[in-house]
């Protein structure tokens, strides 16, 4: 009993000195935002890898998920002779929860595992401490260029999916013989019931999205050790965490913009 006790009060204070380095990291790196203008070439390097690169992977995701969302919906709405609001569904889900979720996901799976495992090679090849001796904060030199990319390019590629995924949605819905919803019908359904307040929210929920990935990434990144075994164990911690963070954050910030 004592043991079990013992173990679940490490646990606890391990993950409160997490929680606490990671603010830490945070607020170092907003610091040295001003920064940011003379570190301009670093930060569009990243917002290319970030959001260039993942427009490809962004597109067919977005594509397929708006296609399924108006197949799954229409189908059922056809039951009822209600299919000529299926593009306000579709509109409202991609904007509101699955452009946001969804594209930061894949964020984080491409783009933060591949941050955690760069920075966890200069780390254990003690390019990071060769940086310190250079007098080079890694945070300033490493950390702040890919969270200014982060919190630029996901809102970017949610707006990109939620206009990927509406236009599989109406093409799927004008297209399948069970729902046959005009353009013009989706699209007064989509306008109608869209507002700017929730693209807005939408835009919100990417932003804090971005940091998160950033955030994860570079923290667990700068925290490996243990050769090539512990760069693998950071790569997967990187993107489980930012998982989780990101659907923590999302019902949060769902209570508090509705």
């Amino acid at each position: 009993m004592a043991g079990a006790i013992d173990r679940i009060g490490r646990k606890v204070i391990k993950f409160h000195e997490i929680i606490g380095e990671m603010l830490i990291l945070l607020g170092q790196t907003v610091y040295f935002f001003r920064e940011a203008p003379r570190n301009l070439a670093s930060i569009f390097a990243q917002m290319a890898i970030i959001g260039y690169e993942t427009l490809p992977v962004a597109s067919v995701m977005a594509f397929f998920v708006g296609m399924v969302l108006a197949l799954q919906t229409g189908v059922e709405l056809n039951k009822y002779g209600s299919q000529d609001i299926i593009g306000a569904i579709v509109g409202h889900s991609m904007v509101r929860e699955l452009g946001p979720v969804m594209t930061s996901f894949l964020v984080a799976g491409r783009v933060g595992s591949a941050m955690a495992a760069e920075l966890g090679v200069m780390k254990v090849y003690e390019e990071i401490d060769a940086l310190k001796t250079l007098d080079i904060n890694p945070v300033r030199y490493l950390a702040m260029p890919r969270f200014i990319a982060c919190i630029v390019c996901v809102p970017a590629l949610v707006i990109y999916s939620d206009c990927i995924g509406i236009v599989g949605g109406a093409i799927i819905s004008n297209l399948h013989p069970k729902i046959f919803v005009s353009y013009s019908t989706y699209y007064d359904s989509l306008t109608a019931a869209l507002k700017f307040q929730e693209i807005g929210n939408g835009l919100i929920k990417a932003f804090v999205f971005g940091a998160i990935v950033a955030l994860v990434s570079c923290y667990v990144g700068f925290k490996t050790s243990g050769g090539a075994r512990g760069i693998g164990i950071s790569t997967t911690r990187s993107v489980v965490w930012s998982f989780m963070l990101i659907l923590v954050a999302d019902y949060f910030l769902t209570r508090l913009l509705m």
